[in-house]
């Protein structure tokens, strides 16, 4: 399985519980034999482990990288602040919990690193977007020779397409002004 990913922007959030119950029993692309999770501090970094025997142990294999934030999770909507407060009646706590989520974002380069088994550490995130409860994962990237356009929004894959314009410079002029042949302004 060959592939590259070119373009690559991620908003995803997931619960952290979540991702690392994906992540024992992942099925992973050929390319793959393994993936392992590891936390620094709020930093998540999900190593692959390339099935390519003639890759040396020193070529640094595709990783995704998240961070991790705390957010309150209530079972029901809170109150809005400034609201009527009728007398000196007590306010009732709304059951919450602290829970972590894992967060996906940013541009390839963030999200997506080094190349050796890129595509399928890719196919490993577009897993994991269909898990996200929030955010977006959008990419072109190339399989077998095709591209392809992914667009997965809060957990359901949405069609995308690739649009290959021959020359983008022609039809910005179009609707703007060509201030290089323009009679009013001075030379």
């Amino acid at each position: 399985m060959t592939g590259r990913v070119f373009r690559l922007h991620s908003t995803l959030e997931l619960p952290l519980e979540d991702l690392e119950e994906y992540l024992e029993d992942p099925d992973l692309p050929d390319q793959i034999d393994e993936v392992t999770l590891t936390r620094r501090n709020n930093t998540l970094i999900i190593n692959a482990e390339a099935s390519d025997e003639s890759l040396s142990k020193y070529t640094p294999t595709a990783q995704l990288k998240a961070s991790v934030t705390e957010t309150r999770v209530y079972e029901e909507e809170p109150p809005r602040a400034g609201g009527p407060s009728w007398g000196d009646e007590e306010e009732e706590e709304i059951p919450s919990e602290l829970v972590e989520f894992a967060c996906f974002k940013g541009d390839r380069e963030t999200v997506l690193q080094n190349t050796a088994v890129q595509y399928g550490m890719f196919e490993v995130l577009k897993e994991i977007a269909k898990l996200s409860e929030k955010g977006t994962l959008t990419a072109i990237s190339e399989h077998d020779g095709e591209l392809e356009a992914t667009r997965i929004v809060e957990g359901e894959q949405r069609p995308a397409t690739v649009e290959v314009v021959e020359n983008p410079q022609n039809s910005a002029g179009k609707n703007g002004v060509d201030w290089r042949d323009n009679e009013f302004i001075d030379e």
